[in-house]
Parts: C-alpha cells; sequence; structure tokens
C-alpha cells in the first residue's frame, strides 16, 4: 500500500505545479519530499512527474495516479472522522446558562464534582444574568438555568437549591462604618447605591424585597459583581450584593459589612429548565450535584 502522506504529498505537486510548493504545502522538507516521490513512482512503475526547471507536471500516468490517489485520501478522511465519532459515542453534552454570582463562587465546584460523577459528560457553560439565562431557557437555547432572581416565569420548571443572603457593604471610609445602630431599609431605598445592571438577580431581588429603592437613581450602574466590589472599596458608594460575592472583601477588610434593621435579605438561588417535568440524563446529574453541594440556609 502507498503512504498515505506521500499520496497526499504527490496530489499537493499536481495541485501546486512544482515539487518545492508541493511540499511546502504537505508541511515536508524537499530532499524528503523527493525520495517519497520516487519511492511512489518505484511502486507504480513508471513515471508520475516530467520535472523541467519551469516545475513539475503530471505525466499521462500521474494524472490518472492523482485521481485514484484523491479518492483515497478522501476516504482514509472518512475513516478519520469515523473513527474520531466512534470515541465520542457516549459524550454527554449540556449546554447550561449560569447567573454571575452562581458562576463565580458555586458552579466550579459542582463541575468538578460532576466530572468525578460523570467523567463522560462535557458542559458547555453561558455565564448571563439571570434575564438572559431564563431567555435561553425559554427558547431552548439552554437545557438548563441557575439563575439568582426571585422572578420566574410560570412556563419553565423550577426548584430552589439555597437562599442566599443580600448584605451592605460599604468601604471603611463611608459615614456608614461608624454608625452605631442598624440602618433602616427606608434610609437603604432613599440612598443612591452602586447597582448591578438591569437583568440582574442580585438586583432584581433586591428591588422585589425592598420596593422603594427601585425609584432612587444608582449612583453607578456595573455589569459584574467585581466591578461593583471595586467601585465600592473605591469610595463611590454603599452597594447591596450577595454575600457570597463579598465574603472575600470583608475578610480583607477592603469592605465592611453594614447591619440591617428588621429580618435579614434573602433571596433565593435556582434551578430552572423547560420541557419534561422530571430531569434526566446530564442535566439531572447537574441538578443533583447542586443539590447535594448546598448547605441548608443559615
Amino acid at each position: 500500500m502507498p503512504n498515505l502522506s506521500a499520496l497526499a504529498l504527490f496530489v499537493a505537486v499536481v495541485d501546486e505545479g512544482g515539487l518545492g510548493a508541493g511540499a511546502r504545502r504537505a508541511g515536508i522538507h524537499q530532499p524528503n519530499a523527493s525520495r517519497m516521490i520516487a519511492q511512489l513512482e518505484a511502486q507504480a512503475g513508471t513515471a508520475l512527474l516530467e520535472r523541467d526547471p519551469r516545475g513539475s507536471r503530471p505525466t499521462s500516468a500521474g494524472l490518472l495516479y492523482a485521481a485514484q490517489a484523491r479518492q483515497l485520501l478522501e476516504a482514509a478522511e472518512q475513516f478519520s472522522d469515523w473513527l474520531r465519532h466512534s470515541r465520542e459515542e457516549g459524550v454527554h453534552e449540556l449546554r447550561v446558562g449560569v447567573s454571575m454570582t452562581i458562576a463565580e463562587h458555586l458552579m466550579p465546584a459542582w463541575l468538578a464534582e460532576l466530572r468525578r460523577r460523570s467523567p463522560r459528560t462535557r458542559v458547555d457553560l453561558e455565564v448571563l444574568n439571570s434575564t438572559q439565562v431564563l431567555a435561553g431557557v425559554h427558547d431552548g437555547h439552554l437545557r438548563l438555568g441557575f439563575v439568582e432572581t426571585p422572578r420566574l416565569p410560570r412556563d419553565v420548571h423550577t426548584l430552589t437549591l439555597r437562599e442566599d443572603e443580600l448584605v451592605v457593604v460599604v468601604a471603611p471610609e463611608h459615614p456608614w462604618a461608624l454608625r452605631e445602630g442598624p440602618l433602616e431599609l427606608d434610609e437603604l431605598a432613599s440612598t443612591p447605591l452602586v447597582v448591578r445592571e438591569g437583568g440582574s438577580g442580585t438586583r432584581d431581588a433586591f428591588e422585589e424585597l425592598v420596593p422603594a429603592a427601585g425609584g432612587t437613581p444608582p449612583v453607578q450602574e456595573l455589569g459584574s459583581n467585581a466591578a461593583v466590589r471595586i467601585a465600592v472599596a473605591s469610595g463611590a458608594g454603599p452597594a447591596v450584593l450577595s454575600m457570597l460575592a463579598v465574603r472575600s472583601g470583608l475578610e480583607s477588610g477592603q469592605l465592611l459589612r453594614v447591619p440591617l434593621a428588621g429580618s435579614r435579605l434573602r433571596r433565593p438561588l435556582t434551578a430552572v429548565w423547560n420541557g419534561p417535568r422530571r430531569l434526566s440524563g446530564p442535566a439531572a446529574d447537574l441538578v443533583a450535584v447542586a443539590t447535594a453541594a448546598t448547605p441548608p440556609p443559615r
């Protein structure tokens, strides 16, 4: 049987009109290319190329040889595709949308555990805000979503994984850092805050829990938890964020938590999906991992 690399080289020489150009296309040094063509001609028992200073042209036998070589190379490529697909049989792909707080602080551990339990599951993760995740689940682009908003549509299936606490944070130099008593919700609602963008689960939840806050223009509107944390630490103003998102900043002293009067601000973290009520396959596996990894609310 001819060497497939040599056949690919010969076809490249015919296409390019010269041994040097064909060798470059095939990624083979020209001395090695000359030896490979000579071996093909020896196997064929006839000259396949006519060489002159202007290049190399196939002989009549070479033209027939090139046509047969193309068919063999195409069959070899089809065989390689079949082999690759056969190796991937049993690999389960799952497209998941995740809102940002969950993506940053919970999903990495969930994916590591899913990989341990189900190594043939491949997760295509999209980090979005809660509104975008819900839209992706609704239109079928996403098989599964994880969101932080309490504003859940009725046409999707939901499973609450845990409750998450929203906390008020300020820079150490902010006047609220020195206050002696807890902050009243009325004062919080009337204060311009650094907030997440519209559609964010964090912002939706805060405005659901403190409706009056929706009427106060923000001091800044930013697209990620990290940007909000930096703005607060820089003195831009207070913010209300998930405890998951600010824990490291509180521990380092870059941020300070301001106690609230009355009950705590809690919101659900929820898995959402469309289609059959009972999940199956990789989606069910990931929700099971998230449920098992989620501690009860404190």
